[in-house]
């Protein structure tokens, strides 16, 4: 007999997964993604996709927003990577380096951005520049 961690379920707990898509297809008609639906839906257009639930074009809005923050929260472990390499590097290992670490605000920068659309296949090159 193998032991395992999971709890017996009866089968009045388990759903379909097409009824968990409906709950969350349900709870979207309430919620406002950080994306615009007029932005989504613009999109969604552009790419030959005609939606005429406001539902599913909110859906893409909610996709979206998790894409975005998922590059964002990538961005900002580059910089604090890059950062603590550069305090190591410097000889600042104190203590009170590390409590104004703490506090630190960070900028969105290019070379914290680039790698982290790199890891979602995405290339960024800077343009030449011209005088």
């Amino acid at each position: 007999m193998v032991a395992t961690n999971e709890t017996p379920t009866s089968p009045e707990d388990e759903q379909a997964p097409g009824q968990v898509l409906g709950d969350l297809i349900m709870q979207l008609e309430d919620y406002v993604p950080t994306v615009p639906d007029a932005v989504s839906a613009r999109f969604l257009n552009a790419a030959g996709f005609e939606a005429t639930d406001p539902r599913i074009i909110r859906l893409m809005s909610v996709a979206a927003q998790k894409f975005i923050s998922d590059i964002a929260n990538d961005s900002l472990q580059h910089c604090k990577t890059r950062t603590s390499n550069t305090q190591h590097s410097s000889g600042h290992g104190s203590s009170k380096s590390q409590k104004l670490s703490k506090d630190r605000k960070y900028t969105l920068a290019m070379e914290d951005l680039t790698p982290a659309l790199a890891d979602y296949g995405i290339t960024v090159r800077k343009p030449q520049y011209f005088v």
